[in-house]
């Protein structure tokens, strides 16, 4: 069983490690989409500032997933491992298709499914968590458009004298560090989810590690009021690592397809959806980066004209935004009900 946790552990980062692969498209779409730096380069900047949020975020969103969304009564390794699997599953399904789904909303998604089919509707704990996550799937990207058509507007009342090419000149440099604090704050939010899952599974599997020897003993967790520091280095290298690695596909959809961007409207977009990521995060809100930055880009997109923005495609991105969470959430029962027929608790 000691064996098997672990091998949770490992599955927990792998899946770590698909977030960034997947949600690299937030970070880089725009950076890439504006030309202001090629893929290569934008991967390599996101994947330093998703590794920086490990020094300076705060742990408030790993706590509420690993303690306050579903009841740690229901929880064991099972759970967690078919949780992960079916958030793992959808992230592929919608990376192949070149769908920009929430990767976190996967995880969640997974996490009460793999629970729902251990416990049933007693394994939810209902609550303000669970409101406010639910709620953010809509607040979120509307957040982060108004973040991104205001930022365009003051923009444009600031530089409407002055010529295209200067503008360009000027903002494209911006971008870098628009990009760098949207990087920032994804790291930030996102791989505190994983955080949080590892804790649910070490608290559950506590007495399994309670008199293990050496470094076996690091593994033991009495509660989920604390993260082990390597919980977190572990996450940010994953996360890290997976974005380094990029998902080619989404960058596509998010840095093209939606709308046209230039490197002004590129620094709106990041800007704007990096504020409202990193408000969430203060509060402890584990919200989707994805959903957040489309927003964003659509709210600049939206400033030239509404047809500008490519609704048909942000109206499919809309409908996978809808799904993730059931969808997931029944790729990890099935898992859940395959795993508890192996290994007995």
């Amino acid at each position: 069983m000691v064996a098997y946790v672990i091998a949770i552990v490992l599955v927990a980062f792998i899946f770590d490690f698909s977030n960034g692969f997947h949600d690299s498209a937030n970070s880089i779409a725009t950076i890439v989409g504006t030309r202001v730096l090629s893929p290569l380069a934008a991967v390599m900047w996101a994947a330093v500032f998703n590794f920086a949020a490990a020094f300076t975020g705060s742990l408030a969103v790993a706590k509420a997933i690993g303690g306050g969304m579903i009841e740690q009564s229901f929880v064991n390794p099972n759970v967690i491992l078919g949780a992960l699997l079916g958030a793992i599953i959808w992230n592929v399904v919608t990376w192949y298709f070149g769908i920009p789904s929430s990767s976190s909303h996967a995880l969640i998604g997974g996490y009460a499914g793999a629970a729902l089919a251990r416990g049933g509707w007693a394994a939810i704990t209902w609550g303000r968590k669970w409101i406010e996550t639910l709620s953010f799937i809509v607040i979120s990207p509307m957040v982060g458009l108004i973040a991104g058509y205001t930022l365009m507007v003051i923009v444009f009342w600031l530089f409407y004298r002055t010529s295209a090419a200067k503008v360009d000149r000027f903002f494209r440099p911006a971008q870098l560090a628009s990009s760098a604090l949207l990087s920032y704050s994804h790291g930030g939010n996102d791989a505190q989810k994983t955080m949080g899952i590892i804790v649910g599974l070490l608290v559950s599997s506590k007495s399994f590690f309670a008199a293990q020897p050496g470094f076996l003993h690091h593994f033991y967790l009495a509660d989920n009021k604390t993260i082990p520091f390597w919980i977190e280095i572990g996450a940010y290298s994953a996360i890290s690592l997976g974005t380094l690695f990029g998902g080619w596909r989404i960058v596509y959809t998010m840095g093209s397809r939606i709308t046209k961007l230039r490197p002004v409207g590129g620094f709106c977009a990041e800007t704007g959806g990096a504020l409202a990521i990193m408000l969430a995060t203060h509060f402890g809100i584990p919200v989707s980066t994805t959903h957040t930055i489309t927003g964003s880009i659509v709210g600049v997109g939206a400033t030239q004209r509404l047809s500008a923005v490519r609704w048909g495609i942000a109206g499919r991105i809309v409908w996978a935004w809808v799904v993730t969470i059931p969808a997931a959430g029944i790729m990890a029962a099935i898992a859940y009900h395959i795993l508890a027929r192996i290994v007995q608790f």
